[in-house]
């Protein structure tokens, strides 16, 4: 009776998990704002407070939650495990994470649109031409895009027919995921633009024109986040020569 008793309340603990997490992901909460107190989300939840607390630790120990002393719970990720294997997501320093997984994106990328204009079959360039509009109406229309983008980005790797690259998209998936987090939606003109150009360069089969065209995406997006880098350093810099008069 005992062991039922724990399954049952493993069981729904992993439950109230995978809620919480839904929850934060379509409310949104974003990535440096504070969840709602336990008796809120039991509440919300219809379950006990020490459910909550359970699920609360588990997502701590996912890289998703922060346990502040004093403060409350904040969230510190957004981004899926599985979309992280890494754990990547969990670096404090986010900027420099975006630069870094840029580097990785400019080694990986280019090649792999490259290859995806060499080797993708029809229905894989329709699911592709399916996702640009997709990810473009969802842009347009004000809501969250991230999670279309990197379908996007996953059908491009996909597109490429190799499996080994095929495993490497969690960390293209973390890496547009942080960048998005980052930036919100400053580049949408630009990211429609060269989603285009790296559509069509695939489907004319034109491996050259692919890879230049993912190398357009990734330049914008990384200029974008060393001016944001810029100037939150110069705004630092103020904040440091103002406290020192």
């Amino acid at each position: 009776m005992y062991e039922f008793e724990k399954m049952d309340r493993k069981l729904l603990g992993e439950r109230i998990e995978d809620e919480l997490m839904r929850y934060i992901l379509e409310e949104p909460v974003e990535v440096g704002q504070k969840i709602p107190n336990e008796f809120d989300l039991a509440r919300r939840f219809g379950v006990g407070r020490s459910t909550i607390r359970e699920a609360v630790r588990s997502l701590v120990s996912r890289g998703i939650l922060e346990v502040r002393r004093g403060s409350g719970t904040y969230v510190i990720s957004t981004c899926p495990p599985e979309n992280d294997p890494l754990g990547l997501s969990r670096l404090q320093d986010k900027y420099k994470l975006a630069l870094e997984l840029f580097e990785v994106r400019l080694m990986l990328e280019p090649e792999i649109a490259a290859q995806a204009a060499e080797h993708a079959g029809r229905e894989e360039l329709l699911e592709l031409e399916r996702l640009r509009d997709e990810v473009e109406a969802v842009y347009r229309s004000g809501e969250d895009h991230i999670p279309k983008d990197i379908e996007f980005h996953t059908c491009i790797a996909r597109c490429s027919r190799n499996r080994v690259v095929e495993m490497l998209v969690p960390i293209i998936n973390t890496a547009v995921m942080t960048f998005a987090n980052l930036t919100n939606r400053m580049l949408m003109t630009e990211t429609i633009e060269t989603h285009r150009a790296v559509v069509d360069a695939i489907l004319d089969q034109d491996p050259v024109g692919a890879r230049c065209a993912m190398v357009m995406h990734l330049t914008y997006n990384r200029q974008a986040l060393v001016r944001l880098l810029k100037a939150q350093q110069e705004e630092e810099g103020q904040e440091r020569d103002t406290g020192a008069v």
